[in-house]
C-alpha cells in the first residue's frame, strides 16, 4: 500500500491502536480515538471510561521515549477485505490550556460527538507522522 493510501485509510477509520514504550522498551498498546490535522495525529485523555489519574502509563512512556506507533485497521470475515495501515511517529504531550491542544480538542469534537457536550478533560497527545505504511488484502 502506498503512504497516501494508507494515511486515506487511516484518517478515514473511527478508531486505532496507540502503541508506546517505557524507557526500558516494554510495550503498551491502547485503542484510542484521533483527529488528523495534516500529518499530526491528535488524541486526548478523556473521561468516558472509569480512570483513577489522568497520568496514564501512556503519557509516562511518551516522556520516557517519544517514538510512537499508530494503527488502525479493518476486519471482515470475508479476508480479500482485510487492511490495516500504520503510522509511525514522535508524540508529544501538550498541556490542555496549550492553544494547539484546543484546536486538537475541537478537530476531536468536530469528529467525535460525544466530546461537543464534554470536551476532553486530559492531556493532548500529538504524533507528528514520520511514516505512513499499510497493507491491503486486496493488493
Amino acid at each position: 500500500m502506498e503512504p497516501a493510501e494508507a494515511r486515506q485509510r487511516f484518517a478515514d477509520a473511527r478508531v486505532a491502536r496507540l502503541a508506546t514504550a517505557d524507557a526500558a522498551g516494554r510495550p503498551h498498546l491502547v485503542p484510542i480515538t484521533f483527529a488528523l490535522d495534516g500529518d499530526t495525529a491528535y488524541t486526548a485523555v478523556d473521561d468516558a471510561k472509569p480512570k483513577t489519574t489522568t497520568r496514564l502509563k501512556r503519557l509516562a512512556n511518551i516522556e520516557a521515549n517519544p517514538q510512537v506507533a499508530l494503527l488502525a485497521d479493518h476486519y471482515d470475515d470475508d479476508w480479500t477485505k482485510l487492511w490495516w495501515a500504520r503510522a509511525d511517529g514522535t508524540a508529544r504531550i501538550l498541556e490542555e490550556a496549550a492553544p494547539e491542544a484546543e484546536r486538537a480538542n475541537q478537530r476531536l469534537a468536530a469528529r467525535y460527538p460525544q466530546y461537543r457536550d464534554r470536551p476532553p478533560p486530559g492531556p493532548v497527545i500529538a504524533i507528528k507522522v514520520t511514516r505512513w505504511s499499510g497493507w491491503t488484502a486486496s493488493g
